[in-house]
């Protein structure tokens, strides 16, 4: 079942590249007593996703920031090691936390898992973006296959 607006976030555990090595943080403290807007792409370092997707949320930051938003995050299925160098080749310290989801558990536990097989990618995210407030879903925005549109910070930022 995908999530929608009004769900509480399921409790999965993400990985974040830290300076001493990856650190474990559960979806629970992650999102608690602040308002985030998340994004999943399908894959680190992929052309939509680091040509328009990660820039675009490094760019309007600030505007996120004053329409109420605490914190922007990146989740994708790759591990923290490939998160933190494509973090690193955008310049997104600061500006995007990045949340690796290696296993795809996130995103099978809020039912925006595809298929990408057929690209030699195996099981990834969905393309979307979402507003969470303390673990509940505000908004959620999923793209239909092969589009960017309605997940990215312009559009997210009109929504707000």
């Amino acid at each position: 079942m995908t999530i929608k607006t009004g769900d509480r976030l399921p409790e999965t555990t993400f990985v974040k590249a830290g300076p001493d090595g990856p650190d474990q943080v559960s979806s629970a403290d992650f999102f608690k007593g602040r308002r985030v807007a998340l994004f999943a792409v399908p894959g680190a370092f992929t052309p939509t996703c680091s040509a328009r997707h990660l820039p675009g949320f490094i760019e309007r930051k600030d505007e996120l920031a004053a329409k109420g938003i605490d914190e922007v995050a990146c989740t994708a299925v790759n591990d923290a090691f490939v998160l933190g160098a494509w973090s690193k080749a955008n310049d997104a310290a600061g500006k995007v936390t990045m949340l690796a989801d290696g296993n795809g558990e996130f995103a099978r536990a809020v039912g925006l898992e595809m298929d990408g097989s057929a690209y030699g990618m195996g099981k990834r995210s969905q393309r979307y973006a979402m507003i969470v407030n303390d673990g509940v879903v505000e908004q959620v925005h999923v793209e239909q296959p092969g589009e960017f549109k309605v997940s990215s910070a312009d559009h997210l930022i009109e929504q707000l």
